[in-house]
């Protein structure tokens, strides 16, 4: 193994994911921030040298902003119905879902784009599900047997004796069986097909789904595998907040677009490893679209924000001093709805919000990424009486004691380097993917799991099947962490501000510090994941088993 840097400076236990110098200091000054001023700071991830793109990339900023409607989703509508060994005696409504390669124009100006997407659309179809009613999709694979995308096969999982198009889809934060959770190596090539069951066992909440094959799920999400998944019941429908054709989501992701309108994704400049460790576009999609205006009326609309992104994290907010009203995170409602003028959201996170165009009659609000204009909202002057309302009380969420828990893992988040520093392999607590499961939690015990994140940069971390709690991020002293593997705190435990106070799926680790969270496993035994979200990470090893063992 060559001895790199970031290795020397950890001595001679070779800690995997080790730190140089300058990423100590880094951290260091990274500690004393805020959580909002790190959020808004640019990336520090080492990168290999890129290769110069073949194509002539498009500057976004050089096209007609406001110029293409919003699409938004169509609904999913069963085809039928079926049985499931699950129910005797009774029919499951089915769903048929094919994967397909399209064209669309992301943009008046651009193109046509090659594309993948479900129902041959990106986004994909929403699906609109309720508690205590299950249902079954059949997920078709009716790709092209070639990828369109550059496939590294160096990664694990994506060596040259597998084939080029693979796919295998997870609903992300649903609480399903093991067998349709969308094991990684459960691939299937076109032609084929799956059938997997949801049993409709959670409260509501804004979820979605993506391919999750392993070795290109970067590649698969970034060519369009995504939709939305959206869980309803009737403790939330009786608060009576926007809905209808008042309730859509929002679905963000960045791109790399030629100017012929072709996707780019980048690449190392080694033909023979072109994985790169993050993909982040200039191009920024609503619902597959650059620059979309939506008309709305003078009411509350419901917004369910959704980063697909790769890499990217998504910093929102609205033009001439407007707010969001925060109603929900990944996993359902919050406890009260929150007035944000920000919104941070790490790849694979959603924010629930309220947005009241009431009073804006002929106004032109924008959604802004950063300083960007991404979206216009069109006001108009006139519209239906708006009865929806957002009360004061949205729904209990009983906080987890960690002090209940049976068992408190401490897991490193960590990077292995090549002899310049740049990252080659992206580990949790140290460990490949093949190699044996470490995490066996027992079905209905409370666990609490500390990320100890000893690289430069925040990772949001998945924990499939199950919704868990933030109880605290506290900073640590990394050579302390290096010299010994010890846990040294340099600072007080900071709890999770009241936006990340309600059920979560997917946190987001900062650099330096120890990110600590809580949650019941329920759900059915098996084989589950836990992973980085950021997908160049994911499939590159930061990606990780767990058994759920039966009570």
């Amino acid at each position: 193994m060559t001895l790199s840097r970031r290795r020397f400076l950890c001595g001679a236990g070779g800690l995997i994911g080790g730190m140089v110098l300058a990423d100590a200091l880094h951290l260091a000054s990274a500690q004393a921030m805020s959580t909002s001023t790190w959020m808004s700071m640019p990336s520090r991830m080492s990168m290999p040298t890129l290769a110069a793109p073949k194509v002539l990339l498009l500057n976004p900023v050089t096209l007609a902003r406001f110029v293409d409607a919003l699409p938004v989703p169509p609904v999913a509508r069963p085809v039928g119905q079926r049985a499931h060994p699950a129910y005797p005696g009774r029919a499951l409504p089915y769903y048929r879902m094919e994967m397909r390669a399209f064209h669309a124009r992301l943009h008046r100006d651009l193109p046509p784009t090659p594309l993948w997407g479900y129902d041959g659309q990106s986004p994909g179809p929403t699906f609109e599900t309720m508690r205590g009613e299950p249902l079954l999709i059949e997920w078709v694979n009716a790709l092209p047997t070639r990828h369109f995308l550059p496939i590294d096969h160096n990664v694990h999982g994506a060596d040259r004796s597998k084939p080029e198009v693979r796919v295998v889809t997870h609903v992300h934060g649903a609480r399903v069986p093991a067998d349709s959770d969308g094991w990684p190596e459960d691939w299937y090539t076109p032609g084929h097909s799956v059938l997997s069951h949801y049993p409709g066992v959670q409260d509501a909440a804004s979820l979605w789904y993506h391919d999750h094959a392993m070795g290109i799920t970067r590649l698969n999400i970034y060519a369009g595998l995504f939709g939305a998944f959206n869980v309803r019941d009737a403790e939330e429908q009786k608060l009576g907040l926007p809905a209808g054709d008042c309730d859509l989501p929002l679905i963000l992701c960045d791109r790399l677009i030629g100017k012929d309108g072709q996707l780019y994704y980048p690449v190392s400049d080694d033909p023979s490893a072109p994985w790169v460790s993050e993909c982040r576009g200039n191009a920024v999609l609503c619902n597959g679209k650059l620059y979309p205006y939506f008309e709305v009326e003078p009411r509350r609309y419901r917004l369910r924000l959704i980063n697909t992104a790769n890499t990217r994290f998504f910093d929102l907010s609205l033009s001439q001093g407007n707010t969001f009203l925060q109603i929900g995170s990944d996993q359902g409602l919050l406890a009260a709805p929150l007035v944000r003028t920000r919104i941070e959201l790490y790849p694979a996170e959603r924010a629930d919000v309220v947005v009241d165009f009431s009073g804006m009659a002929g106004k032109k609000i924008h959604l802004h990424e950063q300083s960007d204009a991404i979206l216009e909202f069109r006001v108009r002057e006139h519209g239906r009486r708006d009865t929806s309302i957002v009360p004061a009380t949205l729904r209990k969420v009983p906080r987890i004691d960690p002090a209940a828990a049976v068992r408190n893992r401490l897991l490193t988040v960590g990077e292995q380097d090549d002899a310049s520093g740049n990252p080659m392999v992206m580990l949790l607590d140290g460990k490949m993917w093949s190699d044996p499961i470490s995490e066996k939690p027992t079905q209905n015990t409370i666990e609490s799991w500390s990320f100890v994140n000893i690289t430069g940069d925040a990772h949001p971390i998945h924990l499939h099947l199950v919704r868990f709690q933030v109880i605290d991020r506290r900073p640590f002293d990394l050579f302390a962490w290096n010299a010994n593997r010890r846990i040294k705190y340099t600072g007080p435990a900071q709890l999770p501000p009241p936006h990340e106070a309600g059920w979560k799926d997917t946190v987001r680790a900062d650099p330096g510090m120890v990110t600590r969270i809580a949650m019941r496993f329920e759900g059915e035994p098996g084989r589950y994941v836990w992973h980085c979200h950021y997908l160049e990470h994911e499939d590159n090893e930061m990606m990780r088993p767990y058994q759920l063992l039966p009570a």
